[in-house]
């Protein structure tokens, strides 16, 4: 994809407080385009992560509701000449003349057509099509039905899909959708560069897409006022079950689930913190290297289209 100068069609996914300057160095490395986490906007985390990439051609994402509140990490982020500024979850246009500015490439994840036109009317370059099989938050549609739509709504402009991607089947298909490259969360939280906790990992590594949910009820208990069009998909647990029924104000509850929940993070109980993956976690298997996941994508997905031929 030459706007992002990548010889592999394959983008590491901004996991927050996952997606870290490890794991972003080596997939930048193997070719494609690794994303540091930037997320929630913590300027402490994204100095360490940034710092230990040793110089490798790397992106940063936000979610843009959130920068929104503290717009100075855009500037931050700018100075230190990333390979792309990937945002998502919000409207990019106060943030776009100052990327495109930059000559730095502006990524825009969308979930439906209407706002992918959006994204590219306000300076988007690149748009992610992003279905709701994703792991962490994402919207309702299916990948390969918003693919092709947001290819022809759009064109020329590249589009990148994303949710339910993991092997070179996903990356095949998608590429006959129309899409340009794929952008992969699920496919890496159990790499060894990923900083998902490990007990995470191997919770990743023994479930099916079967037990994942998109709800709010871990935004909910983490105190994120997430808009309500963006639920997050994770593995269902016994918080899960417990609270999903509960309405956010109920009898006081709201403080009870958050201290009930920030004591499940202190002590990595995963029946009650959330692991955010997507439905294609039936296909991570093993905790291997970032470049071993994505050079087995790859390959796999060159063998489909010539099998095609």
């Amino acid at each position: 994809m030459s706007l992002l100068d990548i010889s592999a069609p394959i983008i590491s996914a901004p996991m927050a407080f996952v997606a870290g300057g490890a794991l972003a160095a080596a997939v930048s490395e193997a070719g494609g385009l690794g994303l540091l986490g930037g997320g929630y906007g913590d300027r402490a985390w994204l100095d360490r992560e940034w710092n230990i990439t040793d110089g490798a051609r790397i992106g940063v994402g936000f979610i843009t509701w959130m920068l929104e509140k503290q717009p100075d990490l855009l500037s931050y982020a700018l100075e230190r000449n990333p390979a792309a500024i990937f945002l998502s979850f919000g409207s990019v246009r106060g943030f776009a003349d100052e990327i495109v500015r930059s000559g730095i490439p502006l990524i825009a994840q969308v979930q439906s057509v209407t706002d992918a036109r959006i994204a590219v009317s306000e300076g988007a370059s690149v748009i992610v099509a992003q279905g709701t099989e994703a792991g962490g938050h994402c919207g309702s549609q299916s990948t390969i039905t918003l693919v092709p739509a947001i290819v022809d709504a759009v064109s020329p402009t590249p589009v990148v899909a994303a949710g339910g991607i993991a092997d070179g089947r996903g990356l095949a298909a998608a590429l006959m959708l129309g899409a340009q490259a794929i952008v992969c969360g699920t496919a890496f939280y159990a790499s060894r560069e990923s900083l998902a906790h490990p007990s995470a990992k191997n919770m990743a590594i023994g479930a099916s897409g079967d037990e994942t949910v998109r709800s709010d009820v871990f935004d909910r208990a983490r105190g994120y006022d997430w808009p309500v069009q963006w639920k997050a998909r994770a593995l269902k647990n016994h918080f899960h079950r417990r609270w999903s029924a509960t309405a956010p104000d109920q009898l006081g509850k709201l403080e009870l689930m958050q201290t009930e929940y920030q004591r499940a993070i202190e002590s990595a109980d995963l029946d009650k913190m959330a692991v955010f993956v997507g439905e294609a976690v039936t296909m991570v298997r093993n905790q291997d290297t970032a470049c071993s996941i994505l050079q087995r994508i790859v390959k796999d997905a060159r063998a489909c289209l010539s099998d095609c031929m």
